[in-house]
């Protein structure tokens, strides 16, 4: 079952509305003392529905979700759609796109997600609240903060997927959050790139490798893909669904 709910974020755009969404599992009404596992997901506009969908294709996961449900709840929030804010939201560090410098609000989101949202989330659903059952996911800037929300937040989350993330904003900034911030070695960090996409940007080779190597070396537990022909598209992530639902073994 999918909820679609309006909210508003004022510390990051004012009055805009924008739309949310909640998957409850089927054993949610049946089972009323359970708990369970949530899963935070960026871009909640292209998740579940291609109506919705920014350009009308999404990752399709309601339908898969109907038939391989999963005892877990998402809540997924969509993203701005008010001149840039999305590139300003979704990013912890400055950079320069198309000319125009790109504000920094990815920390003011996170903080945001942890302090208000997900409060407001396990007040009023049963989840599981601890650390081990939290888990985030996004795509392209949005798998960039879900890699920032893995390493910067990690005392909130065990898991993140982080699909086609654009690590290359800022190298310095992403190589620095790691080296940085105090990690549990139990987090698990899914990342992948279609092998159509690697060249979009220069730096995306060498980030990757660079980011894999050293989360190694802090025994974090990355797990990298590379998807054969996928480029940078909600089609390309949709095929992708079962690989990381089926990685975080629910």
């Amino acid at each position: 079952m999918i909820k679609k709910f309006s909210l508003t974020i004022p510390s990051l755009s004012g009055n805009e509305e924008r739309a949310g969404y909640i998957y409850l599992p089927p054993t949610y009404e049946e089972n009323t003392y359970s708990r369970y596992p949530v899963l935070y997901m960026f871009d909640g506009q292209n998740i579940f529905f291609d109506e919705d969908a920014t350009y009308k294709t999404s990752w399709g996961l309601s339908d898969y979700l109907e038939h391989n449900p999963v005892d877990m709840i998402i809540i997924a929030i969509a993203s701005s759609t008010t001149g840039n804010n999305r590139l300003y939201e979704y990013t912890p560090y400055y950079f320069t796109y198309n000319g125009e410098d790109i504000k920094a609000k990815g920390k003011l989101y996170m903080d945001w997600l942890i302090n208000d949202l997900k409060p407001q989330v396990d007040e009023k659903l049963r989840t599981l609240k601890d650390r081990k059952n939290t888990y985030i996911c996004g795509s392209s800037l949005g798998g960039l903060m879900s890699f920032y929300g893995a390493v910067a937040y990690n005392r909130y989350f065990s898991k993140a997927i982080c699909l086609s993330p654009s690590l290359w904003v800022n190298v310095n900034g992403v190589v620095e959050t790691i080296n940085k911030n105090k990690m549990n070695e139990d987090i698990c960090i899914y990342m992948d790139y279609g092998s159509g996409e690697l060249d979009n940007h220069v730096e995306n080779r060498e980030i990757l490798a660079k980011v894999t190597s050293l989360l190694i070396d802090r025994k974090v537990n990355p797990t990298l893909t590379i998807a054969h022909g996928a480029k940078h598209c909600e089609a390309s992530w949709a095929k992708r669904v079962p690989y990381f639902m089926k990685w975080l073994d629910i």
